[in-house]
């Protein structure tokens, strides 16, 4: 179109194309990314000045899928588009978290990222497309930003590396990875894997980095064609004067109270630190506000984390560098519950449950993109503000609540065995938190379903891997098991879930511009450590997944019918199969397959739906004895209902071993009666024997 200007590279033998120039002049970069028939449009804006008194970076990244993208209305009773879904909120932190660290220090203007699917052919997902459009809309703008940055998704089927993978293919992969980076550096990755190894993990990073690097090389050409120079953008450093004034005011005393072990305690002198030195700044320096001390202060307690580190080797805690903290764990803590469990490590303290429930418990899945129905594993994470000893407001979910948990459920959803017939829900509630409270959440997760009997195939764990870096990165630390105040201090939070065998869930947050690949490879190999460490101490807790389901557990068991018979035992409207769910309590879920799972919460109602099940579909078999009812009465014999729909008819003369002098001299309409069943003919009619089943039923008792 008319002052649309596009910019394309191949990438997995695909155009993604740029396109900028028509839509949002009005926005400071505006980028539409295609990939075969998806598109995502996004526009950046930010403001001139900081807000008042603001004392942090106010980056803003959202995204929307409009259901006009695949030809749709919204569904349910309001025909348009609402609050974000759980997806478009894991999306927009997927746009976040690798640009977050790319912008400069000092810069305080609020930053809007407004991503949205405009379009799709559904067969695949369009996360990536929104991670490279919210790179290029910031790098055509002159928002100080440090990109470009490049995303790919990367599949593995049959040992083939598969890159933006469709659905179809996607379900054929032993991992899904989402990866972002810069030019010869790692940024962010997310995703899942069928316990991969650590060798074949960072493979499939280097190998999604070859095609993000082509993908940065367009967007520099994108600007430079646009005839805009090349960026040149500086850290605001911290005024040294006043640097120097505080640490010689509180330098050592504040090196010694982040040596405290204990976390409140350890805030507490802290902030009798911090308030001394706000006065001594206050009056050597009037013009210094709250929020100017906040930065000043923010940046001389990073200092001295990374110097008690990387000089020191001292941690905030006192550890080793990949000593994990103090492990301990309970399970089956309330007994009516389908399955509990409490995990600690140090101070960050999960207690999780596990509900187990039928098909129709499954969360339905109304994607634009595509993709999968229904899910039957969920994992919900919930921080709630006494976990860190705080006062706090109590509201709808956050987003941080929606990653984490997200993080913790594709980790164990790994693990989680293929025919099993329930609908399973984790929930973790956080009861402290001092760091990592994620991983916590997949250990406690998987203790929790072991002590459900839920037959995992594997224990799972994860842990978060920390990195300290100095101002030149001449000297790097990584460290395991990382504190709440070593991720606010440090350069990273590197999280891996796995078994023994491999990685099942990561996940990665940078405050660094990039990683160089000896450190992720370092952090690969420290995650794996420590998770087999941990694995050990789970499985001294519970070695193995219960044997039996939880006694108050409703029970599932599931019978094959074959596909011919599905009608018949739904019925006409379905009234059949109501009535067998009213008349037992129980509930029934049949696959178009002939797979019929039924629930039940006592032995007694399983029972009868399972006889009711099997009797509606079954099929008279010569020889077999039938408790029927009679029916109807003629001259020459009775027809007795055995089965349900089935009727067969019992002779005059097979009704007694002697003779009688009329039908209703042995039975009437109504009666319960035993036949055998004699004989099924070509026609499908039925022979019944009163007598013989007497006969044979006498035989067995006198036997």
């Amino acid at each position: 179109m008319e002052g649309a200007k596009q910019f394309k590279v191949n990438i997995a033998g695909t155009d993604l194309v740029f396109e900028t120039g028509l839509l949002a002049q009005q926005a400071a970069g505006a980028v539409m990314v295609s990939y075969g028939d998806t598109s995502v449009f996004t526009a950046v804006t930010n403001t001139d000045t900081p807000r008042e008194g603001i004392d942090f970076f106010p980056l803003q990244c959202e995204y929307r899928e409009k259901f006009y993208a695949s030809g749709r209305f919204p569904g349910g009773f309001f025909k348009r588009e609402a609050r974000p879904t759980s997806k478009e909120i894991l999306i927009a932190r997927m746009c976040d978290r690798p640009i977050r660290p790319l912008f400069p220090d000092g810069y305080y203007n609020d930053v809007q990222v407004n991503g949205t699917l405009i379009q799709s052919d559904g067969t695949r997902e369009a996360d990536f497309l929104a991670v490279n459009a919210a790179s290029a809309a910031l790098h055509i703008s002159e928002i100080p930003f440090m990109g470009p940055i490049g995303c790919v998704r990367i599949g593995r089927i049959d040992g083939e590396w598969v890159i933006n993978p469709t659905h179809e293919q996607k379900a054929k992969s032993d991992i899904d990875l989402l990866y972002a980076g810069l030019r010869g550096k790692f940024l962010m990755m997310e995703g899942s894997a069928s316990e991969i190894s650590d060798e074949d993990f960072v493979a499939a990073l280097k190998r999604a980095h070859e095609e993000v690097e082509k993908i940065i090389d367009c967007q520099i050409e994108m600007r430079r064609a646009l005839g805009k120079a090349d960026k040149v953008i500086e850290d605001i450093p911290q005024p040294p004067e006043k640097m120097d004034f505080m640490r010689q005011e509180a330098g050592e005393a504040l090196s010694a109270a982040l040596l405290i072990k204990g976390k409140l305690e350890r805030q507490g002198k802290v902030t009798a630190i911090k308030e001394d030195l706000l006065k001594k700044v206050s009056e050597k320096w009037p013009e210094v506000d709250a929020v100017g001390f906040v930065h000043l202060f923010d940046a001389l307690e990073i200092e001295t984390v990374r110097k008690n580190v990387l000089e020191r080797g001292l941690r905030i805690d006192g550890r080793a560098q990949h000593e994990i903290r103090p492990l301990a764990a309970q399970v089956g803590v309330l007994p009516r519950i389908h399955g509990s469990a409490i995990f600690s490590r140090g101070e960050t303290q999960s207690f999780a449950t596990v509900t187990l429930g039928t098909k129709k418990d499954s969360q339905e899945l109304d994607s634009v993109t595509g993709g999968d129905k229904s899910k039957r594993f969920m994992l919900h994470y919930n921080f709630p503000p006494y976990c860190t000893g705080e006062v706090g407001r109590l509201g709808s979910t956050g987003r941080r609540e929606i990653g984490h948990g997200a993080l913790a459920e594709r980790s164990i959803a790994e693990v989680l065995p293929d025919d099993f017939p329930y609908s399973i829900r984790v929930v973790s509630e956080i009861m402290g938190s001092n760091g990592s409270s994620s991983m916590a959440s997949i250990c406690n997760g998987c203790l929790a379903l072991m002590d459900a009997g839920v037959p995992l195939k594997a224990t799972v764990a994860g842990i978060s891997i920390g990195l300290f870096t100095n101002a030149d990165q001449s000297k790097k630390v990584l460290v395991t098991d990382i504190l709440g105040a070593e991720d606010h201090c440090g350069d990273m939070d590197f999280k891996v879930g796995g078994t023994r065998k491999g990685i099942t869930g990561f996940q990665v947050d940078l405050k660094l511009r990039g990683l160089t690949w000896d450190l992720v490879e370092g952090a690969v190999k420290a995650a794996h450590d420590a998770r087999l460490k941990i694995i050990d101490f789970m499985e001294s807790v519970i070695p193995a997944p219960r044997g039996e389901l939880n006694k108050y557990a409703p029970r599932i068991e599931v019978v094959k019918i074959p596909v011919d018979k599905i009608g018949a035992l739904i019925g006409p409207g379905g009234a059949n199969i109501r009535e067998i769910c009213e008349t037992t309590g129980a509930q029934i879920d049949i696959e178009e397959d002939g797979t019929v799972s039924i629930f039940a919460n006592t032995a007694e109602s399983m029972a009868a739906a399972k006889k009711a099940v099997e009797g509606t579909v079954a099929e008279a078999e010569p020889g077999k004895i039938y408790e029927g009812v009679v029916t109807g009465i003629k001259d020459f014999g009775a027809f007795v209902n055995i089965l349900p729909g089935i009727d067969g008819l019992c002779h005059i003369s097979e009704l007694s071993d002697k003779r009688v002098p009329s039908v209703e001299a042995v039975c009437k309409v109504g009666d319960k009666m035993f036949v055998k069943c004699l004989d099924v003919d070509e026609r499908g009619r039925i022979k019944l024997s009163r007598k013989a089943a007497m006969q044979e039923m006498d035989a067995s008792n006198n036997g």
